[in-house]
């Protein structure tokens, strides 16, 4: 039997290759030979989606401008193209496929994987033979032939494809009529453009906006607390009464009513003294969510870097499957882990005797675990030498990811809680403290940052009915804004969502989904809101740009700001993904909804008060440098942050930057690299290194490289 393997990208394949007794590479796909698959088979692979779906262009000559009387845009069959780029490894594919009697789908074990081998293979012609499924979620040697020992039926995934195409046209209907219907529209009103919309980036972009909406609207109110200062023979500490006040003279009458006055020392009773010996069980074992939200905050990495890095550590076989929404794991992976324990501990530079050696729900449970287990270390387990050489931020997520594992057989963090209440003239005041026993988990994350407040104060040992000195007074406070975004919090805001809404059942549904978007798509949603100029990331906090802002005005109240209305999305595509929902039910009420919007979106904006963009929209200096290089018909503008094309409506996405490796670009500059395609020499460029070079640009392809002097390479930036 001719049989296929078909990877999602190279190093899938080699990994996938090397699991196998003999190996032969050729230009495109490997030659295999091994018992396990019954003699000889093909492996080869995609870069990602070899096949995508086509512009509007291609279906009708008038969809290629934007005008908003060609809207809406809805081909009447989806149809899909090889990029040219691609078209080489295609049609190796191709040929493979063709000749093929079996197909194994062996590309990430997701919805996502599913779709770009289905894709292909449809493409290709070859969608009617026999498919099976390789399941795994690590490319270890043994897991890869565990994994085609126990191939499962293909057929069995295709409602899994058939929900990631629904949801591939149904974000390509989004946002090819309502990024021109908003950029036509506000080009109209002279507000700067192209805008575009999404299913997912525009209620996230809203709700970062609310937040900094929030923030600037905030109006400070003072506020007036009630200390008390308690000296006994054990030691003094600070108790606080429970009521707040808005202004002095209500706490000061407070105290009035029971006969303290300010700073005056009174005998006082101890009534309430309290300990109790508690215990915190270690954190969940890591998402890729939580492990983003929390590199963020221990090293400010971007959510698109953390999940760079763990697909990169996947592919090097040390970390299991990346895109993982699961805390879970099952008992086999306990078991294993188990066994590695000695191991990971010396990893780690960790020595703890075991406390936990049975599985625990918290962290082991079958039924949890649907496509993918919690991120953890694979059998592979690195030595600390081998920990060295890895990058910083490798290192940095691989050893979080090690330690929560470990932190699992550890254990529990003890402490003791203590809780004090003192009598003022039977006014009370409250204490509370803890007193850390044991680290337990905690000493495999090292020293936490120490807290101010008085909740964590610690306490003498009095007790009830001790009398007491205590002097009391008010204290002010003034209330504080909600705090901005890190890109760690979009992750958990975006996973999170339910709490930005307070209908019930929209929270039910949002809980349900999980947020929106997918653990595979919300650090690339981040990414296109910064490409898009939208948001800007300075010190790792997030602010909307005048751009963002602009479109969250002109959406606010429509369904395209509410998270609800994606998470419903989200919700039917996974029923489609069960073989409950249908995939053009969805479609049509996708174009409903785009019916909608063109109806109601002139309305909507033409009650906004918008601020047009200077010269009325064209430009932001109103200097013209030169003629478009990329589309030859409009003209390269000044656009204020950037030099870019008139005809960004008519879709030309030409720009140039204004500064490259800290040198400004003058126009003059611009001019010479449209007009003549390089630059004269340029002093001034900076390298990461903050080391000073020259060198002339050259434009190819619509991007800028670079060449030295005296050398003829070229260095693209």
């Amino acid at each position: 039997m001719n049989t296929v393997i078909i990877a999602e990208k190279p190093s899938q394949a080699k990994s996938y290759a090397d699991a196998f007794h003999k190996k032969i590479k050729r230009d495109g796909y490997f030659e295999i030979e091994d018992p396990l698959i019954g003699g000889q088979a093909i492996i080869t692979w995609g870069y990602g989606h070899l096949v995508s779906l086509e512009e509007p262009a291609a279906y009708k000559a008038e969809w290629k401008k934007w005008r908003l009387n060609e809207l809406p845009i809805f081909p009447e069959t989806f149809r899909f193209t090889v990029p040219s780029d691609k078209r080489k490894q295609f049609n190796v594919v191709k040929t493979l496929l063709k000749k093929a009697d079996q197909i194994i789908v062996a590309t990430d074990s997701d919805r996502e994987g599913e779709n770009i081998a289905r894709s292909i293979i449809k493409h290709a012609g070859a969608d009617k033979k026999p498919t099976k499924r390789l399941w795994i979620n690590s490319l270890e040697s043994d897991v890869i032939r565990s994994g085609f020992e126990s191939l499962r039926e293909g057929n069995d995934y295709i409602p899994l494809y058939k929900e990631a195409q629904t949801r591939q046209m149904s974000d390509w209907l989004i946002g090819m009529n309502l990024s021109r219907l908003y950029s036509l529209l506000l080009q109209k009103k002279g507000v700067d453009g192209p805008f575009s919309v999404g299913r997912v980036q525009t209620p996230t972009l809203y709700m970062i906006w609310q937040r900094q909406h929030e923030i600037e609207h905030f109006k400070p109110e003072p506020y007036f607390d009630l200390y008390a200062k308690v000296e006994s023979p054990e030691g003094s500490f600070q108790a606080k009464h429970d009521k707040r006040f808005k202004t002095e003279q209500e706490a000061l009458d407070r105290l009035s009513k029971h006969n303290v006055y300010v700073n005056e020392r009174t005998e006082s009773l101890i009534t309430k003294a309290e300990k109790k010996k508690k215990k915190t069980a270690a954190p969940n074992l890591h998402s890729l969510s939580s492990l983003q939200t929390k590199l963020n905050r221990l090293y400010k990495y971007s959510p698109s870097s953390v999940l760079k890095t763990v697909q990169d550590l996947y592919e090097k076989k040390i970390i299991s499957y990346p895109r993982t929404d699961s805390h879970f794991i099952t008992e086999n992976e306990f078991r294993y882990l188990k066994n590695q324990l000695d191991k990971m501990k010396a990893s780690a530079g960790a020595s703890f005797e075991n406390q936990y050696n049975m599985p625990r729900k918290k962290y082991v449970q079958n039924d949890k675990v649907q496509e993918h287990y919690a991120l953890i270390p694979t059998k592979k387990i690195l030595t600390q030498q081998q920990i060295a050489a890895l990058s910083p931020k490798e290192r940095n997520v691989y050893l979080e990811v090690l330690r929560s594992v470990l932190a699992m057989f550890h254990d529990d963090y003890h402490y003791e809680e203590t809780k004090i209440e003192v009598s003022i003239n039977d006014l009370i005041f409250k204490a509370s403290g803890n007193v850390e026993l044991k680290r337990g988990w905690k000493e495999l994350f090292g020293p936490e940052k120490k807290e101010k407040d008085t909740e964590h104060q610690v306490l003498p040992a009095v007790s009830k009915g001790q009398q007491v000195e205590a002097s009391a007074a008010p204290k002010e406070g003034i209330t504080k804004p909600p705090k901005p975004y890190t890109e760690g919090d979009i992750i958990n805001m975006m996973k999170t969502a339910g709490k930005a809404v307070e209908d019930e059942e929209s929270q039910t549904i949002l809980k349900e989904t999980e947020g929106i978007g997918t653990e595979a798509t919300r650090a690339a949603i981040i990414e296109t809101l910064k490409n898009q100029q939208y948001i800007e990331i300075n010190k790792n906090i997030v602010t909307v740009t005048e751009k963002g802002i602009t479109l969250c005005a002109v959406i606010e109240n429509t369904l395209l700001s509410s998270p609800e209305m994606t998470a419903k999305w989200e919700l039917y595509l996974k029923k489609i993904g069960k073989q409950q929902g249908d995939q053009q039910k969805f479609l049509s009420s996708i174009e409903k909804f785009i019916h909608h919007l063109i109806q109601q979106a002139p309305v909507k904006i033409d009650s906004t008060p918008l601020t047009p963009s200077p010269a009325g929209g064209r430009s932001r200096t109103g200097e013209q440098v030169a003629k478009c290089p990329s589309c030859k018909e409009g003209i390269i503008k000044d656009r204020g942050k950037f030099y870019g094309c008139s005809e960004y409506a008519k879709g030309c996405k030409q720009t140039f930057p204004k500064t490259l490796l800290s040198k400004k670009l003058s126009p003059a500059q611009i001019k010479g690299l449209c007009e003549k395609g390089r630059t004269n020499m340029i002093k001034g460029f900076k390298s990461k290194k903050g080391k000073k070079f020259s060198a002339a640009l050259l434009l190819k392809d619509g991007k800028i490289e670079m060449e030295f002097p005296h050398t003829k390479t070229v260095g693209s930036k």
